[in-house]
């Protein structure tokens, strides 16, 4: 991740963890997975009876109004509310669950101020979205949406044909009729339009919201809602004492608003970001050996859009033959189960000289990349399969992916597909036309170079070193920053003194991968600045990871017994072993209490501590993992250890913490 401070938002991606931004220029992924707050808009022209413009982590939250139009979606509360919420929605997507209570709160406290719209936005990465939202608008043909709407998210790990039967079943529908509604064709075309609606909007990820039009992405903390929500209540209510029926409230606000999303940042033309970007020899790749330009792709063959940009490189192979030459990195996310292992499966297939055509096999068939599938496309290119079964058998590849992926994260590759042209960093499915504009300028660029006397074998090292020592764009020089945050550490476990002048207090999730990298930086900083910080350990267990809660109640019981730290770093060291027989070898291992241990994991003893460090965490803003507070700045990502640093000594300048232990 860059190494700056960042406020999370996707899918794209990404990279399992984030919250969206208001007026998001969304890279369809969940808006809870993180990625670089877009910036803010400017602030509106607020009328001098309202109040001032709502605000997320110090920023005022854009104005602009957009034309969402009800139309037959489902509909929960008066249609006499000022208040208008439309929701885009995927029924699969942990963070739209968090959203989903965060909706019923505000249902409860303002009444019948507000209703509700929802939308489908089931996303192509989640297989049992689709199906739960047709079955929800079954139910709500017998005018039983909304139950059947809760019963989703109640169950979200559990959405399989018998499950979504059995709901139906417990609110009492009709269950011919519902059964036979599942086949209705008119679902998929409400499904289809409100995708296209979504994408129109900029709401490419879920869960997105319009409130009064006004966009707001991700599962974020009630009071971002309230903001705006607050905000909007007396311009509504200035329309009606205008003689606006409360009924038409909502149809006049939008009546004018904008129809379509301005095209994200990427999408123009900007002083674009440099890195210094290495691969190695034996990488994947096509084109010629040395060329004017080296474009390097971080990618993830379970990605839909990583999918989506292969007719953009097929462009580029065509237009560019003589000049570009395409590198390929994995970058397996860890929400894409299968990912990692096709990853692995693509190197077994370049060893015996076809990655390329294994590649477009694996692009082609993304919903099929189980181990028998991934043996069937090597069969089907005649590989040798015994070979290529060892090399999966044996994990021979494993750790180059797993480098791979460490390489773009360090560089900022965190969601797929990133590219970099020239070290000149390109994010998402882009169109030709937006890398053919890039690769022009640097054709230039390079025949400079080479006219200056550079050999074609050396042209690539020297645009690294030019890349490595160029300033970066005025807009990384200053990143905005959230506002700072008022953290309890409470019962959390910590390590460092008490009156320690810096306090960082980590949510974190044990069978996160990036949470298991930010490891040793963490160490590295406590043998750095020894007594001077202390760390403090919450958790902040995600709900795709099923493991990660049982890890988290295991450290507490190791906790209560005196070896939290030495238990954490157990699990951290074993993330792909979290089962229960594991967890209690881990404890073995520690020689703790054993009877004490397993009684604390079948009480539940620890769950209503856990639960209140998520929730705490999602008031702050840390709804991905892992995330930072240092001194209450929030610092999100498994950042470099010079990131913290530079936090750590402003914070040092100032003296102080505003992290309060329990009375």
């Amino acid at each position: 991740m860059k190494a700056n401070v960042i406020v999370a938002l996707v899918v794209g991606i990404v990279l399992g963890f984030a919250v969206g931004n208001a007026r998001s220029a969304s890279k369809s992924t969940e808006s809870g997975t993180p990625s670089v707050a877009a910036a803010a808009g400017k602030v509106a022209d607020a009328a001098p009876s309202a109040p001032a413009p709502s605000r997320q982590g110090g920023r005022a939250v854009d104005p602009t109004v957009f034309k969402v139009p009800v139309e037959d979606s489902p509909v929960k509360g008066s249609a006499d509310a000022l208040i208008t919420i439309v929701e885009f929605s995927d029924y699969q997507c942990p963070f739209c669950s968090r959203a989903h209570n965060t909706v019923q709160k505000l249902q409860e406290e303002y009444g019948n101020k507000v209703r509700v719209v929802m939308k489908q936005n089931p996303l192509s990465f989640h297989p049992r979205a689709k199906p739960a939202a047709v079955a929800a608008m079954a139910a709500g043909e017998q005018g039983k949406y909304w139950e059947y709407h809760d019963k989703l998210f109640a169950n979200a790990k559990q959405l399989e044909d018998k499950d979504l039967e059995k709901y139906a079943e417990e609110i009492g529908l009709d269950m011919g009729r519902w059964k036979k509604d599942l086949t209705n064709a008119k679902f998929n075309q409400i499904i289809d339009r409100d995708q296209a609606l979504a994408g129109q909007l900029g709401a490419n990820g879920t869960p997105a919201f319009f409130i009064n039009g006004r966009l707001l992405s991700g599962a974020q903390p009630i009071d971002n809602f309230k903001a705006i929500i607050n905000e909007e209540l007396p311009k509504a209510q200035k329309l009606v004492d205008g003689g606006i029926k409360p009924s038409q409230v909502y149809a006049s606000i939008i009546e004018k608003g904008s129809t379509r999303a301005a095209p994200p940042p990427s999408a123009q033309p900007q002083q674009a970001a440099y890195r210094k970007v290495d691969f190695p020899a034996d990488a994947p790749s096509f084109g010629p050996k040395h060329a004017k330009v080296t474009i390097v792709e971080w990618s993830d063959f379970e990605c839909p859009f990583c999918g989506r940009v292969m007719p953009t490189l097929q462009k580029i192979k065509e237009n560019y033959g003589k000049d570009v030459k395409v590198v390929f990195r994995h970058q397996p996310l860890p929400f894409h189960a299968n990912a990692k292992l096709a990853a692995e499966a693509s190197m077994a297939a370049h060893e015996q000289g076809k990655f390329w055509e294994y590649h477009d096999k694996l692009f082609s068939n993304q919903k099929a990349l189980d181990r028998a599938s991934l043996e069937k496309y090597a069969q089907e290119l005649k590989l040798d399969m015994g070979k290529f079964k060892s090399a999966l058998d044996s994990g021979k590849f494993r750790a180059q992916v797993e480098a791979d992926s460490s390489a773009g994260s360090a560089v900022g590759a965190n969601g797929t597909p990133t590219f970099f042209i020239n070290g000149r960093q390109f994010v998402g499915a882009q169109p030709f036309e937006n890398f053919k504009q890039a690769i022009d300028e640097e054709i230039g660029k390079a025949d400079k170079l080479l006219a200056s006397g550079v050999k074609i074998e050396n042209l690539y090292a020297k645009v690294m070193e030019n890349a490595a020592n160029a300033p970066p764009p005025a807009a990384e020089q200053a990143p905005a920053e959230p506002a700072v945050q008022k953290i309890e550490v409470g019962k959390a476990p910590v390590k460092g003194p008490a009156n320690a002048p810096v306090t960082i207090v980590a949510f974190s999730d044990f069978e996160c991968p990036f949470c298991g990298r930010v490891v040793p930086t963490l160490k590295a900083l406590e043998e750095q600045y020894g007594n001077k910080i202390r760390v403090a350990f919450k958790h902040q267990p995600l709900p795709f990871h099923a493991n990660a809660k049982p890890a988290a109640a295991a450290a507490m019981a190791a906790h209560e017994q005196g070896k939290f730290w030495e238990y954490h770093d157990k699990l951290f060291a074993n993330q792909r072993a979290l089962d229960r027989a594991s967890l209690e070898k881990y404890a073995e291992e520690l020689k703790l209490d054993m009877g004490k241990f397993k009684a604390a994991l079948d009480s539940g003893k620890f769950n209503a501590q856990i639960e209140a460090d998520s929730a705490e965490g999602s008031r702050v803003g840390a709804n991905g993992t892992p995330t930072f507070f240092i001194n209450g700045r929030t610092l999100v990502g498994a950042q470099p250890v010079d990131a913290f640093k530079r936090v750590i000594d402003e914070e040092l300048k100032k003296g102080g913490s505003v992290a309060k232990d329990a009375k």
